[in-house]
């Protein structure tokens, strides 16, 4: 099914397929962390994403959230609609932990009073700047419409994803979320997995993500396991 490669990121690949509406993504055991700076592999970690990834996707869509999912067809592969990706990342913070904590002078672990919703440029080169919605539109990067939407699908997954974890003992500290426009339709795409959540033992306050490699916490892949195996119940 795999074809040409059309793209190839930090954590994933992703193929043209003989639909020009769906591509192939590959998810890999590759690491970075800083922007780069650091580099590694946790072995593993493609698939567990990719399941990871896939199992909150089809929870999402159950609960109205449109998403890029299609079909998962191997252990590290998954077919996705072809989106056109909003250069925005979405950061939404429910306790302060890493650069909000440096920003604001913030312990870890406080508990913010609300939910905060932040937008950073998705331009490498430049290090994901923190951008508002006056800089998006000024930008060309998104409408209001579609901020508008944006905002809403965010906030409604955090919603979901905070009260569905809650029942595994995983507190959801914060998370990145991208989208994509397909057929003039916002929806969610990326990844949703241990590499762009901060997941924590509720009880142990016990990192389960990558924050074990970015801060050389070790025992990353088993971090990576057990939120797959509290997910999926195996």
């Amino acid at each position: 099914m795999n074809q040409k490669l059309i793209y190839e990121g930090k954590a994933k690949k992703v193929y043209q397929t003989q639909d020009p509406d769906i591509v192939v993504v590959e998810y890999k055991d590759d690491a970075t962390a800083f922007n780069g700076l650091k580099k590694g592999a946790i072995i593993g970690k493609g698939a567990v994403n990719n399941k990871v990834s896939n199992h909150l996707f089809k929870l999402l869509e159950k609960r109205g959230i449109p998403t890029h999912y299609e079909k998962e067809i191997s252990d590290t592969q998954t077919l996705v609609k072809k989106v056109q990706i909003i250069p925005i990342e979405v950061i939404v913070r429910n306790i302060a932990a890493g650069s909000l904590c440096k920003r604001l002078g913030l312990s870890e672990g406080a508990k913010l009073k609300s939910t905060v919703l932040e937008y950073c440029y998705k331009n490498d080169d430049l290090g994901d700047p923190m951008i508002n919605e006056y800089h998006i539109k000024a930008l060309g990067l998104a409408t209001e419409e579609e901020l508008d939407t944006i905002a809403k699908y965010s906030f409604l997954t955090n919603q979901i994803l905070t009260d569905y974890l809650k029942d595994m003992n995983i507190e959801l500290i914060d998370f990145k979320l991208e989208f994509g426009r397909f057929k003039g339709e916002v929806i969610l795409a990326d990844e949703i997995s241990p590499d762009t959540c901060r997941f924590w033992d509720s009880k142990s306050g016990e990192k389960l993500d990558k924050d074990r490699f970015r801060q050389d916490l070790g025992q990353v892949e088993e971090a990576y396991q057990e939120i797959l195996r509290r997910l999926m119940g195996a």
